[in-house]
């Protein structure tokens, strides 16, 4: 799988869109406001720059892509207020793999920024957006060039299926019944992609700017718990149901890994403290319930499938590329059945971790 030209999050804005099925990733970055908040306010206030250059590293499409930039601008914005500063200038990079959905960005460019200058008292500085196709697993901007990076729910995305998991059968994951190898091939293309993102980072960034990072997780070393692939465990069981009816050759199956990893926090700080570039400021461990996929107004009877929408709308471009189209509608309707009895039944959260770092190095 070649996953920098197969993988995205469904664009557009119809019903399994990512635009309309990402209220999950919304709650994680409300709950991780007041961390980013402290960041930017830190590297702003100690540099009183004319320009301030922001890259949203995994940004996807639809609300959430502006929803962090317009708070991180509202927030700088108060501080010129209270320091009584004059705004600086923003550039704002977008950056998600080739295949994203930019046009659908672009196209709400105008009412972004005219919604923030009315939202500012006073207005705001020139803002300057500009998309950015690569994979933040690369070089994407110019040296020193950057004063903050952001990245939230996209970095438990691996660059590439790990190799050598050939005996994964059965899952589609790195799940509870994988085999050891399994486990250690996952692990180890985690490192190898974290590392090189955080040096990708400390070149692009100037000396003392601020990152600030939420993936999902999982609080122990093990793979058996709710907080981490339990989900995914349950997509595999309404695929491996379809190998039972005959409807998915078993061989597909086996032969289908999603390129994802869920590190513990002392993973992600082990990686931190060896790269070597970076100063841990703060790292937080909080719960997100499935529900929080549902929305504000959910109810029992349709958790399962908004829930199972939520799913669709991240990993369907990769079930298409490796089984087809045909299967997509029955397998996500199977999935919520399954979720929806699950839900019912048991305590269903996400694990996530955020940190904030410093370049030093």
């Amino acid at each position: 799988m070649d996953v920098a030209s197969v993988f995205h999050m469904n664009g557009g804005t119809g019903e399994a869109s990512y635009a309309n099925n990402s209220l999950l990733q919304q709650k994680v970055m409300s709950i991780t406001k007041p961390i980013r908040d402290g960041a930017i306010r830190s590297i702003y206030k100690g540099k009183l720059s004319k320009s301030l250059a922001i890259a949203d590293l995994g940004c996807s499409s639809g609300p959430n892509t502006l929803f962090m930039t317009c708070e991180l601008i509202e927030t700088v914005e108060m501080l010129c207020r209270e320091l009584n500063h004059e705004s600086p200038e923003y550039i704002i990079f977008l950056n998600d793999l080739p295949s994203n959905d930019f046009n659908n960005i672009f196209k709400s460019f105008e009412c972004f920024k005219q919604d923030l200058s009315t939202r500012v008292v006073g207005g705001i500085g020139k803002c300057y957006i500009t998309g950015v196709p690569a994979s933040f697993y690369e070089r994407i901007l110019p040296a020193s060039s950057l004063h903050f990076v952001h990245s939230s729910y996209s970095l438990h995305w691996m660059s590439q299926v790990p190799k050598g998991i050939e005996n994964n059968k059965g899952n589609i994951c790195m799940a509870s019944t994988s085999p050891f190898d399994v486990h250690n091939s996952y692990y180890h293309q985690f490192q190898r992609d974290f590392s090189l993102f955080l040096k990708c980072r400390a070149r692009e960034l100037v000396e003392g700017g601020r990152m600030v990072l939420t993936l999902q997780g999982r609080s122990n070393s093990g793979t058996s718990s709710n907080e981490s692939y339990y989900v995914w465990e349950l997509l595999a069981e309404a695929l491996n149901d379809m190998v039972f009816e005959g409807i998915i050759k078993e061989d597909q199956i086996d032969s289908f890994n999603i390129p994802m990893y869920y590190p513990s926090s002392s993973e992600l700080q082990l990686e931190i403290e060896k790269e070597g570039s970076f100063t841990l400021n703060h790292l937080e461990v909080f719960e997100v319930s499935w529900k929080a996929a549902c929305g504000e107004e959910h109810n029992d009877n349709n958790d399962g499938y908004k829930v199972a929408q939520f799913i669709r709308a991240v990993v369907e471009p990769l079930l298409v590329s490796h089984f087809g189209e045909a299967i997509i509608d029955d397998v996500f309707h199977r999935y919520q059945h399954i979720l929806a009895d699950r839900m019912s039944k048991e305590k269903t959260v996400f694990l996530n971790l955020a940190v904030s770092l410093t370049k030093t190095a």
